[in-house]
């Protein structure tokens, strides 16, 4: 069919799009077809501007070729030119996925707990041999044979077994090494279940660990996320100085001490000069204590190392020029100094100003690509532009749309995702719910017939949107709520939303149906 064709043909209730036939095809090849056809609504819209990109777009392929074959390939590529990101964004979003991932197994590793020593948490770091630690469980298979407690020897040598039969899935060990957790735990219904966890980290793990007790250990897995760069911030003014490092997207304040300097003024006569010399040696004071305080938080004293990657010096007035050329600041952390920004305040609000001042140099920290994320997010709706979507409902309509560009979600979204079936009509639907709306049974019976709609599958949304986000052409970004925006995105919005590709109207979706669509030529 004609490219031109399609995309000009039109019925009562707007833009017909493609013929049935056609809409068929693209809906088995491509769970992109919905991004597609917003975009042909919105190229051919009365309102669009002849120079909008989309406009454009349409006019490149039909001024291609006059052969519609031709005009359906270059079609096809730019479909997925626009519903692919680019191997940057790729791999920015599934580190962040990785990321999650991590966190969300060590909040329920940390929550189990078993009888006795039970649970083995076993790493082994990349250079490590498999026969070694094959070799080391069973000597401690030998061991725990003569554990005397009957059910507790039966449980450590089980966790062992399976420790051993995991193993031998795996010739070598993994680049980046290998976790492995298994054992017996107790549920909340204080049955006991059987796990076995193992995988590869995302990025090296250096640590090597075995160890049987009643709860699983997993300061190694939090070293990982901990392994961003870290910031060091020093604000000093004339009140005070604050001591505080920026991590990923973790803010931590250190230290805070309060000074009070004496002023300049004109008085004393003939004690002028000593007045004046007082003054300037309890500045000199003053800066040796913060330079000796900086030496302390910033240096490690196993190593005699900075335990920061670089240092940046804010304040209100000198003291920071000052105590950046001072031969008492220690010279392995002036080789660290990034930047020296004035900010109008002392404190923790002098923090924060520095931090939103260093944001070029901070650039890759997450905390700044957080507020910058959400910051252009905020943007959007406080120009009314169209281009943003909110919650749950409209977020999902808009993805299977293929509209949105970036899919924003809050790291601890405690949303389900329920596949339900009507065991009368064989109707399957998919439901999304939170804890209060599990509560509800109502929400589990069909409105009209109040039957009891079977539970088929039941997925946490962050996790189907982890596995699902790349067919929809769109990055997925985590953000927290511990940033100021984060904490308004969640609070305000749900915890959910998106930046939209174009400008989109959610309500005229709504209307424009595809069984209106298409009915007549049904």
């Amino acid at each position: 069919m004609d490219f031109r064709t399609s995309i000009k043909s039109r019925d009562d209730r707007g833009f017909r799009l493609y013929e049935q036939s056609t809409y068929n095809e693209y809906k088995s090849i491509s769970p992109s077809f919905r991004y597609l056809k917003a975009k042909i609504i919105v190229a051919n819209s009365p309102s669009a501007h002849p120079n909008t990109p989309l406009n454009w777009l349409c006019n490149v392929i039909l001024n291609f070729s006059s052969q519609p074959k031709r005009q359906e390939v270059v079609f096809l590529q730019l479909q997925h030119t626009l519903t692919h990101p680019t191997m940057a964004d790729t791999h920015d979003t599934d580190k962040n996925i990785e990321i999650w991932k991590i966190k969300k197994l060590i909040k329920a590793l940390e929550a189990a707990r078993g009888n006795g020593t039970s649970m083995i948490s076993l790493i082994m770091p990349p250079r490590d041999q498999v026969s070694r630690v094959t070799k080391m469980l069973g000597d401690e298979f030998g061991t725990a044979s003569n554990i005397k407690s009957r059910v507790n020897r039966q449980s450590v040598l089980g966790a062992i077994t399976s420790a051993q039969q995991r193993l031998k899935l795996y010739n070598k060990v993994p680049p980046n090494g290998l976790v492995l957790y298994t054992g017996t735990i107790v549920t909340d219904d204080g049955k006991e279940k059987k796990v076995t966890i193992d995988f590869e980290p995302f990025r090296p793990i250096n640590a090597s660990l075995y160890l049987c007790d009643n709860k699983f250990h997993t300061e190694a897995l939090n070293e990982l996320l901990e392994s961003d760069d870290k910031f060091g911030f020093i604000v000093m003014d004339g009140n005070g100085t604050l001591f505080g490092t920026l991590s990923g997207n973790t803010r931590e304040v250190l230290h805070k001490f309060s000074v009070d300097l004496p002023k300049k003024h004109g008085r004393g006569g003939q004690s002028a000069l000593r007045f004046a010399r007082l003054r300037m040696e309890k500045r000199h004071n003053y800066v040796r204590k913060t330079a000796e305080l900086a030496t302390q938080f910033y240096i490690n004293p196993s190593t005699s190392q900075p335990n920061v990657s670089g240092l940046i010096l804010a304040g209100s007035a000198d003291f920071k020029t000052e105590l950046s050329q001072s031969d008492m600041f220690d010279p392995r952390l002036q080789a660290k100094i990034l930047n020296v920004v004035d900010v109008s305040y002392g404190g923790e609000n002098g923090f924060n100003q520095a931090i939103e001042l260093s944001a070029e140099i901070l650039a890759n920290v997450k905390f700044i690509q957080e507020k910058r994320l959400i910051g252009k997010y905020f943007e959007e709706i406080s120009q009314d532009t169209g281009k943003y979507v909110f919650g749950v409902d409209d977020t999902l309509k808009t993805l299977e749309m293929g509209a949105v560009d970036i899919l924003i979600v809050w790291e601890n979204l405690d949303i389900n995702r329920y596949t339900l079936k009507n065991t009368t009509t064989g109707e399957v639907m998919i439901k999304h719910f939170n804890k209060e709306q599990e509560g509800n049974q109502k929400n589990f019976r069909d409105a009209t017939t109040n039957v009891e709609l079977e539970v088929q599958d039941k997925m946490s949304l962050l996790e189907w949107f982890a596995n699902e986000y790349r067919k929809f052409g769109c990055t997925l970004e985590f953000v927290t709520n511990k940033s100021q925006e984060g904490s308004q995105f969640c609070r305000g919005f749900g915890g959910i939303g998106g930046i939209l590709r174009y400008q989109l109207d959610i309500r005229s979706f709504d209307e424009l149906s595809d069984d209106e669509l298409y009915e007549d030529s049904e």
